[in-house]
């Protein structure tokens, strides 16, 4: 059924309704009127009958059926007021006049009447046929005393009949009230099909069964606000990268644990597409846009995606061109020393040539001894030996503190190590590019369960109002078109950091000073 017709219906069922309640009230308010007028009517009637004085005398030796006079005053009662029953009774309740002659000889019937107490009554008595509505009244003689009971009756009119009476009154309320209804509806269901496009409630209702399945289907997580801030929308997978409670819902963003960076970004307009920010330990892509209608402002929906395994990929694919460049500076460094040896062979000078060997090896062993004996972690100290080659051709001075001790540690915590070190090892060489007799300083410590990495550098170091914008995802100082943007090592760096439990910070101290902490877990 179409939005007009259950509107329709609905009007009806309400008319309907309201007639029934009409009917009944009609009912009870013609029966009310009734009791009252004819009531008075008949206790007027049965006020004369009862002081007629020929009534007086005649009732106390009156019998059924004898004498005609007491029936004659009756019967003149009964046609001047109008009732339908007229009837004289001795105290006993014996009728001894009556227009009715079934009831001559027979006890009046009282019914609740308090007329036997000396009192004149009103009210409906229950007689052989229909009801009644009876005017009761005690006949009194000269000296005051009761000597009978006087009684004009009316019938009481049916239910049928008082509808009867009121049909005319009806028709017209049905009348109007379905006219009123009719119209009422129709305007009701134009202007909600205005409010509602066009739609119909089962139409409705499909569309929001779809919005909710796809909404909770997409992997992409949906947020929607409307103006005040408050949350309209909000997708299984939005809820979870966010942290958001699951009755997030109609809550104003302020008042949700958000944190505030995130909250700016959600409610602010996005100069450029896909904002990268870190939300805890994930690397969310936000698409903020706002939403108008009709010309208005309604709100924003933004759209989120986990990017932290393409961050990964990236991390994994930056960890090979390092690898590729140290191969490629040593291997420039191996072929210089071969051409030095192939020189030194065609001239003759074999000696020279084994005392540069020798040199090489031990320069070489001699790093590789110094790294080892100090990093028992086969992946960091590789690592450290092959930034060497890497800071060798670059023209920087690559030092590890004589002061670095290292245990083994689990496979975990050696990935991580080597990452976060790689990274910090990478934006140190370029800090210092450009700086005379450029050198990087590298510290790994074990203190309280803790296992630290710190690098220093003698670069212009970091300013203090980008200390912490240094590690928000996509921020960077260097050309961002290059190799497919930048802006990501640092944020990585410390999102690796913080799912161990420790931090990345940066102070400066004659140059950057970069300080990585992890919880050391079960040992290899």
């Amino acid at each position: 059924m179409s939005l007009a017709g259950q509107y329709l219906v609905l009007q009806l069922l309400i008319v309907l309704a309201v007639l029934v309640a009409v009917v009944a009230i009609s009912l009870a308010q013609s029966a009310a009127a009734f009791e009252r007028v004819e009531g008075r009517r008949a206790l007027s009637a049965a006020e004369a009958l009862g002081n007629n004085p020929a009534v007086r005398e005649l009732l106390p030796a009156a019998e059924p059926r004898v004498g005609a006079a007491l029936p004659a005053v009756a019967e003149s009662v009964r046609t001047v007021s109008g009732a339908s029953q007229v009837a004289l009774a001795k105290l006993d309740r014996t009728v001894v006049a009556s227009s009715d002659p079934g009831l001559l000889g027979q006890h009046l019937e009282l019914g609740e009447s308090r007329v036997m107490d000396g009192r004149a009554w009103t009210g409906v008595v229950a007689g052989s046929g229909a009801a009644l509505l009876s005017a009761h009244v005690p006949v009194l003689d000269d000296a005051g005393i009761m000597i009978g009971i006087a009684s004009v009756s009316r019938n009481y009119p049916t239910t049928l009949e008082r509808l009867g009476d009121a049909v005319p009154n009806l028709l017209t309320y049905v009348g109007v009230a379905s006219v009123l209804g009719v119209a009422g509806s129709l305007l009701l269901s134009r202007r909600v099909k205005r409010q509602t496009l066009g739609m119909e409630p089962s139409e409705i209702t499909n569309l929001v069964e779809n919005r909710e399945a796809m909404l909770h289907g997409l992997k992409e997580g949906v947020v929607a606000l409307d103006p005040n801030e408050r949350i309209t929308v909000a997708n299984d997978s939005a809820r979870e990268l966010l942290g958001l409670p699951a009755d997030c819902v109609g809550k104003k963003l302020a008042s949700l644990p958000v944190d505030p960076a995130l909250k700016v970004v959600l409610t602010r307009d996005q100069p450029d597409p896909d904002q990268l920010v870190l939300v805890g330990e994930r690397l969310v892509v936000l698409n903020r846009v706002p939403i108008r209608s009709r010309g208005r402002g309604i709100g924003s929906v933004t759209t989120l995606r986990d990017r932290t395994e393409l961050s990964s990929l990236e991390k994994e694919l930056g960890a090979t061109r390092t690898a590729t460049d140290t191969l490629r500076a040593q291997a420039h460094e191996f072929a210089n020393q071969l051409h030095v040896i192939s020189g030194l062979i065609q001239i003759g000078d074999y000696d020279s040539v084994v005392q540069f060997v020798n040199g090489a090896t031990v320069d070489r062993t001699r790093l590789s001894d110094e790294v080892t004996a100090r990093i028992h972690d086969p992946a960091l100290a590789a690592l450290l030996i092959a930034k060497s080659s890497l800071a060798a051709e670059r023209g920087v001075a690559l030092q590890l503190d004589p002061e670095s001790s290292l245990r083994p540690v689990n496979d975990e915590l050696s990935r991580d190590l080597a990452t976060v070190a790689g990274n910090l090892v990478d934006n140190a060489f370029d800090a210092v590019a450009g700086v005379g007799q450029a050198s990087v300083r590298v510290l790994v410590e074990e203190t309280g369960g803790e296992v630290t990495v710190t690098v220093r550098d003698n670069g212009p170091g970091v300013p203090a109002d980008k200390a912490e914008d240094i590690f928000r995802q996509g921020f960077t100082t260097k050309d961002s078109r290059r190799e497919g943007g930048r802006g990501f090592g640092l944020a990585l760096s410390r999102v690796v950091c913080r799912r161990s439990g420790g931090d990345l910070t940066v102070a400066n101290s004659n140059g950057a000073v970069f300080t990585a902490r992890f919880k050391r877990g079960a040992e290899a």
